[in-house]
């Protein structure tokens, strides 16, 4: 029996039935190459999860088929119990998303950039901006508001990306890489953010990152490694379980471990 069987030790969370995401037997190929293999885990709600794997791992390639910028191939995914392939409007409607590249219009202001969102999902007039303000207000982003996207800082743009993904009132929200080109500081804000997010309004979120300096030892930790899901435990357990010293020296543990199903 290998390290990684061991350490599949899934959270249960009998105060949420249905998961904020759940994603089962996920497969995906791009023609002879295999993108992700037989992937499944859950996000309960309020639980922050974090999807870690090194660059080429499959991360952005779930990403993509949970927001259906790709249909999956084989398997299920649900947002809230929606399916994604047979309810999208169920499903999409309750899921914010942070993707990893910007995508802020850079030529209008906070406000146009929230108000423009709003419109997407059938939010308009007194409404949409009464929920822009008062999401910039929740990211202690509102003086901000009529100043151009191009102006802000990187870690500010990402502040305003997270308002507008919270816009519509998510129960789950995605987040790609969220924190990369951002220096240490940034970082650290928007982590601290998030994770108040989840404890004050009881939201589910999968944050994907490489970079296990991100994972707290209390997180649901899922570890993806070339398309297969290796281990996934709340993180302290998972050092525990694999006899490291922490995060860092599990996940190279947890690898190193299981060669033989990265072949099969």
């Amino acid at each position: 029996m290998t390290l990684a069987s061991q350490v599949l030790v899934p959270r249960l969370d009998t105060d949420a039935p249905v998961p904020a995401l759940s994603i089962r037997d996920i497969s995906h190929s791009y023609r002879e190459r295999r993108a992700l293999v037989d992937v499944s885990f859950d996000v309960p709600r309020g639980a922050f999860a974090v999807l870690l794997g090194l660059n080429g791992a499959g991360k952005t390639s779930l990403f993509s088929l949970v927001t259906r910028l790709y249909a999956a191939q084989h398997g299920s995914i649900a947002v809230l119990g929606f399916d994604v392939a047979r309810e999208p409007a169920q499903a999409l409607s309750r899921l914010g998303v942070v993707f990893q590249a910007r995508t802020l219009d850079l030529d209008l202001t906070v406000m146009q950039n929230l108000l423009y969102h709003a419109s997407l999902h059938g939010i308009g007039g007194r409404e949409g901006r009464a929920l822009a303000d008062d999401t910039l207000a929740r990211t202690q982003m509102r003086e901000r508001a009529h100043d151009k996207a191009r102006v802000l800082s990187g870690g500010q743009m990402r502040r305003i990306e997270i308002a507008r993904a919270l816009l519509h009132r998510p129960s789950l929200l995605l987040l790609d890489e969220p924190t990369v080109g951002l220096d240490v500081n940034a970082r650290k804000s928007i982590l601290t953010y998030v994770r108040e997010l989840v404890a004050e309004e009881n939201i589910g979120v999968l944050w994907t990152t490489h970079l296990i300096d991100e994972v707290e030892d209390g997180d649901d930790l899922v570890i993806l490694h070339r398309g297969r899901v290796l281990a996934k435990a709340i993180a302290g357990e998972l050092v525990a379980r694999a006899g490291a010293m922490n995060v860092g020296g599990a996940f190279e543990r947890v690898i190193v471990a299981a060669p033989s199903e990265l072949d099969a």
